[in-house]
């Protein structure tokens, strides 16, 4: 595959065609000593705030003015009291104002799509179905995120690949669209700087699963990216933000209505997260889960997640007659090779040395942990008995990673992107008699041995559920 290398730092577009344009939102607000007080104190009494006030809250966010207490007291405010949908609406379009708004070729402005999960234990979707797209022709400028409460981000997955660069300018990211088609980048200071200080704060806050703030949180991105279609992934079950499929509904709703009301061609799709996404749960394992998916296999799970979703997007611009259309074209992208193809000169065109990118696209597995490592402890977790597996529940898996160092417990903390759990039984799988059949093996890089594993009474031929292992006892950062 022809590979790019990356654009230069700081690369202004090609003379004579339109850069990417600037709509500086907001100048550093001037409130009086009680003014941000008094509309947060207004929030946290249940009272609507006018379009003006919340912008001058999303000016004191980006300017200074708000200190982190405040903007901790002003999201746990909204946690609590809510927004209606004008005052979504209104946060939206200021976070979207407080930095630059791409522009992009009116040639491209019907391929410009994205998508976006509102999180998931094992979602890896993005790293699979970006480059799909743009192996159909479309161009994808995601703005992605790190890793909130116990689910993975993305950006946190691809900065386990060693060069791979997340912050890019809009000129770059311009550079590596017309080069490659796709890029995945992270909210910089020059795109949504509001939402970078709001999103970092809400997994220190307890504020995660606000409504209104993520609305905000996606769209506003979203807005900032100047696409035409956007489909979201809106995950429910016992790992996602909202339990159940009624209690995703909201969110779902807000999320059409408010990207609409932006312009974007919206829809989104609400899918399960009971047990993980695919096998591979931890960032560089879902690195290596992900290469398998555009090779053409992986877990079906996986594949007809990205099929679907990619299958949305082209239908949404008119790449595609219907979804199955839009669906095939890019599971025939994932086959030939297209896709992977494109996976790798986005690695390179993101900084990945061009000899780490194809040891990664086309190396053998060995290869592939050459270049993202390994952790120095592997453990088997076994079942305890024989019968069959009746369930894998994804919650207590990601937080048993979280603790051993897959996630963040305070603003800014580093990862441990080799800690990671893979599944080596499914749902409805016959486990033999002999009770040493691994169900999970983990990966850390602690020493300390496996100390204990509690599972419930099994039911009549069943031994339980591998989310059991949210009865495991912590030692040391270890099982």
């Amino acid at each position: 595959c022809p590979v790019p290398g990356p654009p230069p730092r700081g690369g202004a577009a090609r003379p004579g065609r339109p850069g990417p344009g600037c709509v500086r939102g907001m100048e550093p607000a001037e409130e009086d000593a009680g003014g941000f007080p008094r509309l947060i104190q207004k929030k946290r009494d249940g009272e609507r705030l006018q379009p003006a006030e919340i912008q001058r809250l999303v000016q004191g966010v980006c300017g200074g003015g708000l200190q982190q207490g405040q903007i901790g007291a002003l999201l746990m405010a909204v946690r609590l009291r809510g927004m209606d949908a004008g005052e979504t609406l209104a946060l939206t379009q200021a976070m979207a104002a407080s930095g630059r708004v791409l522009a992009w070729p009116q040639a491209w402005r019907p391929l410009l799509v994205d998508k976006h999960s509102t999180g998931g234990v094992g979602d890896k979707a993005s790293l699979a179905l970006a480059p799909a797209l743009a192996a159909c022709g479309c161009k994808v400028p995601m703005i992605s995120g790190r890793g909130l409460g116990h689910t993975g981000g993305t950006l946190d997955k691809l900065e386990s690949i060693p060069g791979f660069n997340v912050s890019q300018s809009p000129e770059q990211m311009r550079q590596i669209l017309e080069q490659v088609g796709c890029c995945i980048v992270g909210q910089s200071e020059e795109l949504v700087p509001a939402d970078k200080v709001l999103y970092s704060l809400r997994d220190v806050t307890a504020t995660v699963d606000s409504l209104p703030l993520i609305t905000a949180s996606i769209l506003s991105k979203k807005a900032a990216e100047n696409i035409s279609a956007l489909v979201l992934d809106v995950k429910f079950g016992s790992a996602a933000l909202y339990p159940t499929l009624e209690s995703a509904r909201p969110l779902a709703q807000s999320l059409v209505s408010v990207g609409s009301q932006l312009g974007i061609n919206t829809a989104a799709v609400l899918s399960e997260m009971d047990a993980p996404l695919g096998r591979r749960v931890g960032h560089s394992l879902e690195v290596l889960e992900a290469l398998e998916c555009l090779h053409g296999g992986g877990p079906a799970d996986l594949r007809e997640l990205v099929t679907a979703l990619g299958g949305c997007l082209l239908q949404q611009c008119g790449a595609a007659e219907s979804v199955e259309a839009g669906s095939a074209s890019i599971a025939a992208a994932l086959d030939n090779g297209s896709a992977l193809c494109t996976f790798q000169a986005m690695l390179q065109a993101q900084g990945v040395a061009p000899g780490v990118a194809q040891a990664l696209c086309t190396g053998t597995e060995e290869q592939r942990y050459q270049v993202l490592g390994r952790a120095r402890t592997q453990e088997e977790l076994l079942a305890p008995q024989d019968g069959t597996v009746q369930a894998i529940l994804a919650l207590p898996i990601a937080r048993v990673l979280h603790g051993l160092g897959a996630g963040r417990t305070r603003q800014g903390q580093p990862l441990n992107p080799r800690v990671g759990a893979e599944l080596l039984v499914a749902v409805g799988q016959r486990l033999p008699l002999t009770r040493s059949s691994p169900v999970a093996s983990t990966r850390s890089n602690k020493a300390s041995p496996l100390v204990g594993l509690s599972l419930p009474p099994p039911q009549p031929g069943a031994w339980g559920t591998v989310g059991s292992w949210g009865q495991c006892r912590v030692m040391d950062g270890a099982l």
